[in-house]
């Protein structure tokens, strides 16, 4: 029964990923099920985004903090931790979307942008002590790189579904891009 929901949520995550406004049919049918099994598992749409949201979570602040302690070293932890995001794939890059709408008024007061900040306070952490040491370029901002960041992920995504590099050569390709990109 627990795999039947976890298949739910993997395909509401790649459905909605491409497009938030996708109907609920479209979810059933990506996650080999009828409509009506999906609604034993979901209530409704929001349930069904409140679990993806926090099982996305859980997953990249799992994948973000074994990363981290990989090393000491700011510039490795890094690495590892860009490397830890495009793991976490359509994962990190739907959570990023849901918080940066036009319409989300991002707060901190709100329980899920506060969870959210909490996913990637590591990531961000760290890239204000390699700011700090002059390691990146100092005239970009947290926000910047961290944008920067998403969209090299969705870049790598993009190559994985369309087949057009393997997944070494598009991790190679996709690090090679932020690097530069931040002045590293």
């Amino acid at each position: 029964m627990k795999d039947t929901e976890q298949t739910i949520i993997d395909a509401a995550i790649l459905i909605f990923n491409e497009d938030l406004s996708a109907p609920l049919e479209k979810v059933a049918e990506q996650a080999q099920v009828t409509r009506r099994t999906l609604h034993r598992y979901f209530k409704d749409r929001r349930e069904l985004m409140q679990k993806c949201q926090k099982e996305i979570r859980k997953t990249c602040e799992v994948a973000m903090t074994n990363a981290y302690h990989t090393s000491e070293n700011p510039l490795e932890r890094l690495q590892n931790m860009f490397y830890a995001g495009l793991d976490c794939g359509s994962k990190n890059t739907f959570l990023h979307k849901l918080h940066t709408l036009h319409d989300h008024k991002h707060q901190a007061a709100n329980e899920e942008c506060s969870e959210y900040d909490h996913t990637f306070e590591l990531w961000k952490g760290n890239l204000q002590v390699l700011l700090a040491k002059g390691v990146i370029n100092q005239a970009m901002t947290v926000d910047w790189i961290h944008n920067l960041f998403q969209s090299v992920v969705a870049v790598f995504i993009s190559s994985q579904l369309k087949g057009t590099l393997d997944r070494a050569k598009a991790r190679e390709l996709a690090w090679f891009s932020f690097s530069k990109g931040i002045g590293i």
